[in-house]
């Protein structure tokens, strides 16, 4: 279970405050043993390459058991459920489970699901929220905006903690936008610092490409250290043993992109989810606070 408790009370000491930051990072993954199958119920499916069938939001797969288990969770992707082994709720499922609605099962307490499965998704975007700003706060960034990063967080951390009804009337983006600024702060000024300690790159200008359209592009082996590929389209990209040390890949779509070989070990506001969506293999460096998916080759 998260504990989000203990992250309220850093020191001023750069040093805690990224351990801190790190830790917190790492501890928002999914345990599906102490979730009320909120993933395979609350969400909507649309059959597709990714799903084998429809499903409306509030209907549980009928692949879900009793105990909230999957069925054929060992063999998703070969059953067609590719969509299943990607998504990733940031530990949002335990939450509402174990925290918002205090353990209470949606089958036993049939009152409470529509509820339940409404603020889900309210949750999972806080999860994300937080993660992305203690993930910059684990970087050694100026007081200032280590600072206004820190009260961001307590903020969203602080939101988690409300009751159903008041989580279902939030206005996400009210705490996106802010978060989003000085989460491009934080990305311009650790990449601007990467790049001044390389005397033979270029500027940052010459390295941002917001939003650029690579889907399918061949980029095996080539130095994107430092780039701005927020929101990048890079579905299917070979970017095989290509070096992506300090890149900003928050919002980039990876799906199916080949990693193999490749360098994300400080990769910049990489989620679990983009990873699971993409391909890789044994080879391929991940930030600490990620894990390898299982269906990654050797």
């Amino acid at each position: 279970m998260l504990d989000f408790n203990s992250f309220n009370s850093f020191n001023s000491l750069n040093h805690s405050l990224t351990a801190s930051a790190v830790q917190m990072r790492e501890s928002l993954r999914a345990d599906c043993g102490s979730c009320f199958g909120l993933c395979c119920t609350a969400l909507h499916i649309v059959s597709s390459s990714d799903f084998a069938m429809d499903k409306a939001p509030g209907v549980p797969c009928h692949h879900l058991q009793t105990n909230y288990r999957c069925g054929i969770h060992g063999s998703l992707r070969e059953k067609g459920f590719k969509g299943c082994t990607v998504f990733d709720c940031m530990g949002a499922g335990q939450w509402v489970s174990q925290v918002t609605f205090k353990g209470r099962d949606w089958r036993e307490n049939a009152a409470d699901a529509e509820t339940m499965f409404r603020v889900f998704p309210v949750v999972e975007q806080l999860h994300e929220m937080i993660a992305y700003a203690a993930e910059a706060l684990s970087y050694k960034i100026s007081g200032a905006l280590q600072d206004r990063l820190l009260a961001q967080l307590e903020e969203l951390i602080e939101l988690t903690k409300l009751a159903a009804n008041s989580l279902l009337v939030l206005d996400i983006m009210a705490y996106r936008k802010p978060l989003n600024i000085l989460l491009v702060e934080t990305s311009e000024f650790i990449r601007q610092r990467l790049i001044e300690d390389n005397p033979n790159r270029v500027n940052s200008a010459k390295l941002t490409y917001r939003g650029v359209d690579w889907a399918g592009k061949k980029l095996k082996g080539k130095d994107l250290r430092a780039y701005d590929l927020r929101g990048a389209l890079l579905i299917a990209a070979d970017l095989q043993n290509a070096d992506l040390r300090g890149a900003d890949l928050i919002g980039a779509d990876m799906r199916d992109a080949q990693l193999s070989g490749a360098d994300l070990s400080t990769a910049m506001f990489l989620t679990q989810m983009q990873v699971n969506s993409a391909k890789g293999n044994s080879a391929t460096r991940l930030p600490v606070f990620l894990q390898r998916p299982s269906h990654w080759g050797h």
